[in-house]
């Protein structure tokens, strides 16, 4: 009897070696957004991408607010095309960062989306900031 953890066998260890290496690729996390800023090797914008309004009422520290429905050509030719951004949303019930980076890959620029978004920065212990900010 297999529970249904393991009734689909896991990958073989080259194969999930692969996928995950390849996950840093997408992805960053909290930790490693906090401790850029920390030590101010910020080479990447970081880029709220909820409302200007939930903005306003908690964010990362150093985070622009950029709403993903207005990431257009336009907002985003004051930054060279090799700028990393670094999208985030509420956290993990929201697929508000994977639009934001949805929209910033169709234009052609790197893209990376902070996994946990606010909620996972908060868990962290994370200082949140208030008002608005660019």
């Amino acid at each position: 009897m297999s529970s249904q953890v393991s009734v689909i066998p896991a990958a073989p260890s080259a194969q999930a070696l692969a996928h995950f290496e390849e996950a840093f690729a997408f992805e960053t996390d909290c930790w490693d957004v906090h401790d850029a800023f920390a030590r101010g090797v910020v080479d990447f914008v970081l880029l709220d991408v909820r409302s200007h309004e939930l903005h306003e009422r908690g964010h990362v520290p150093g985070a622009l607010s950029l709403p993903h429905g207005k990431i257009t050509e336009g907002k985003m030719a004051a930054y060279p095309m090799d700028t990393l951004f670094v999208v985030y949303c509420a956290g993990p019930h929201c697929n508000g960062a994977h639009r934001g980076a949805v929209r910033l890959a169709r234009l052609g620029r790197p893209v990376k989306l902070m996994i946990g978004g606010l909620t996972g920065w908060i868990d962290e212990g994370f200082e949140v900031a208030t008002g608005s900010s660019a």
